[in-house]
């Protein structure tokens, strides 16, 4: 018990003496130790590691999971130390109503054709995503966090033993230069009894010659200055080497970072092999027909209808027959039209003509040919293009 007490008041003293000193750094009444020019490039740029690596690791959280719920509910798992629940994806869940409503509209009308097809893409996008979370999450959240949590706390606990270590050894170097005032100004005024006030207390025969107490002051002083300055170039020491551990930080992270690219950059191309194939498949439908049933309805539109394209009589000798390549008879003289291509478009074989968005086209139809579709020329390259692509010019 009397050794709790007797260190429980020596940390009292060691607290006070840097508050004080701190104090006085911050009044400009006392002179402060300043580290080297490399030491400061260190601590500026762990403090920017520090602070990027938090907003980064932040805002990709919120790129990964929108929802600031859900982040919540993984954060508490996290720190519960529980697994987190598989989640549905917002794309899975969209092709799962899809697919829901195609079999309540009838999956063989060409509107729940339509939603099987488009609500699978949907699933397959849901799959891909959830693979990039989880991807993103391993190769990237996890270094991120794991520097934050355990290399950063640990040389933020470093820096404030440094601090410390920093205030002990300039209040050492102020109590000596205050031994070392008194001491010559005790040799110039003779034996004068040594103001404690100006330095800590101690015990002092009082008969001996004040001069001679105040160069035990100083020799103690200068003493415990050397034990503060080694002190502080140990610990100065260990600081370094953390700080000069950010490198090998920058490394670890270049290399998760490269990780998180290409990730994205294989769901970004999964997803946009997707829709191209959903694009391929809907191009092959039949057109929905727009109309009213009710004979007794009025009509939607009182519009003329569209013009029709012409269509090119190809000599055969079975009637009814269409060609077996319809892309190699030539187009007529008169009766086609223009077209603007609405989106971009892969051929699916050398029959197809691909497409790009807003360019324009020359097309026309042929006998036997599916509705659909129509015989597009550009240039010298001709081949079926889908009319769901196409706006025709008057």
């Amino acid at each position: 018990m009397d050794f709790s007490v007797k260190k429980l008041a020596s940390d009292a003293g060691v607290f006070f003496s840097r508050a004080v000193q701190f104090t006085q750094e911050n009044l400009g009444q006392a002179e402060k130790t300043e580290l080297d020019a490399h030491f400061e490039n260190l601590l500026t740029r762990a403090d920017n590691t520090k602070n990027w690596t938090e907003k980064i690791l932040r805002q990709t959280e919120v790129l990964l999971q929108p929802s600031p719920s859900a982040r919540v509910e993984e954060f508490l798992y996290e720190k519960l130390d529980r697994k987190i629940p598989s989640r549905v994806t917002t794309a899975e869940l969209l092709g799962q109503y899809m697919t829901e409503a195609a079999n309540d509209f009838g999956p063989s009308t060409p509107y729940g054709q339509t939603l099987i097809k488009v609500g699978e893409t949907q699933k397959h996008l849901g799959t891909a995503e959830r693979d990039f979370i989880h991807s993103s999450s391993i190769n990237f959240l996890t270094p991120l966090r794991n520097f934050l949590e355990g290399d950063w706390k640990t040389i933020s606990k470093e820096r404030r033993i440094l601090q410390n270590r920093r205030l002990d050894l300039d209040a050492c170097k102020a109590r000596l230069k205050k031994a070392k005032a008194a001491e010559a100004k005790a040799a110039l005024e003779g034996d004068a009894l040594p103001d404690f006030q100006e330095t800590r207390p101690r015990n002092y025969i009082l008969s001996a010659s004040a001069s001679a107490l105040w160069s035990d002051e100083v020799d103690k002083a200068e003493h415990e200055l050397r034990v503060a300055q080694t002190e502080f170039d140990r610990q100065a020491e260990v600081t370094r080497l953390l700080l000069e551990g950010i490198s090998s930080t920058h490394v670890n992270h270049l290399r998760c970072l490269h990780e998180f690219a290409e990730a994205q950059a294989t769901y970004f191309a999964q997803s946009y092999q997707y829709m191209v194939d959903l694009q391929k498949q809907l191009g092959r439908f039949p057109a929905p027909v727009v109309g009213n049933t009710d004979p007794a309805s009025p009509p939607l539109s009182t519009s003329p209808p569209p013009a029709t394209l012409p269509v090119l009589q190809v000599a055969s000798s079975n009637p009814g027959e269409v060609p077996l390549n319809p892309v190699e008879v030539p187009p007529p003289v008169s009766g086609t039209r223009k077209a603007r291509v609405l989106y971009d478009y892969e051929a699916a074989d050398s029959k197809e003509l691909s497409l790009s968005a807003d360019e324009l086209i020359t097309v026309y139809s042929l006998p036997g040919l599916d509705p659909d579709w129509l015989i597009g020329e550009r240039g010298n390259k001709k081949g079926k293009v889908p009319v769901t692509y196409l706006e025709l010019l008057s």
